[in-house]
């Protein structure tokens, strides 16, 4: 298991060093770069964002990345633009760490097929 962190944190560094690239600052966490993909799937540009859209574009992005494994399903927009999400099955019981591991997993492989960073 120790191997698989270790790639995983990797992949998690190179990640930001892309997205560094890109945005000509490196997201300091897993947030950071969860509210990246929200703007992204939002696709309304940046903007000032308050503090609700920030919690429902950090929604979006969860429930984007967990999509890839089957967790969600986009429902469709809403009438100013905004995705709905649904689950579509159960998400396994993680401690905290565990959750973290599952979404970069998935972020990384967000960015690997989605936008194609790597």
């Amino acid at each position: 298991m120790i191997k698989k962190d270790l790639e995983l944190e990797r992949k998690w560094q190179e990640l930001r060093l892309n997205l560094q690239k890109v945005l000509g600052k490196r997201p300091k966490d897993l947030n950071a770069i969860l509210f990246v993909i929200g703007v992204q799937e939002l696709g309304k540009g940046v903007k000032n964002f308050d503090k609700e859209e920030k919690q429902d574009l950090l929604h979006i992005a969860i429930c984007k990345v967990l999509s890839l494994s089957g967790f969600y399903e986009l429902e469709g927009l809403d009438e100013e633009g905004w995705p709905h999400w649904k689950p579509t099955k159960k998400l396994p019981h993680f401690d905290l760490l565990e959750q973290e591991k599952l979404l970069k997993m998935h972020v990384i492989e967000y960015f690997e097929n989605e936008v194609e960073l790597f």
